[in-house]
């Protein structure tokens, strides 16, 4: 009769697995402290480079904003907001309270209030219409 014996370790898979998971040390490549500085460097100067480039072409819009602004009398939109806050400021200047608004003609004229009164008084029965005219 056979006695089953188990696997030892070197039967347990490729003997490259414990490199794998980490089980021996990588040598330290001497130069890698300069590479990692070199390529850290590129990486900074690609970055200068693309914000320059970025640079360039948001100055070459805003010239081109800026002549359609003077060509058809635009104020840049800080301006006209500044502008908008500061005429709100001066209307409210002094007061506790916010603004009035504007009535529109016709609202609240005491004219077409009189002929909405006569309008009334004519569906009303004769006895009431003498009670309010008095």
């Amino acid at each position: 009769m056979e006695v089953f014996t188990a696997p030892t370790h070197s039967d347990r898979g490729p003997p490259d697995v414990g490199k794998m998971l980490g089980g021996e040390e990588k040598e330290e490549d001497p130069d890698a402290a300069k590479k990692e500085e070199e390529r850290q460097e590129a990486l900074k100067q690609q970055e200068d480079e693309r914000k320059g480039k970025y640079a360039k072409m948001e100055a070459e819009r805003e010239g081109m904003r800026q002549g359609i602004r003077d060509k058809y009398g635009l104020k840049k939109r800080e301006e006209a907001e500044a502008e908008a806050a500061a005429a709100a400021e001066e209307s409210v200047e002094g007061s506790l309270t916010r603004p009035k608004k504007l009535v529109p003609a016709g609202c609240g004229d005491e004219e077409e209030e009189e002929s909405i009164m006569d309008t009334v008084m004519k569906y009303l029965p004769g006895p009431l219409q003498d009670m309010l005219k008095k």
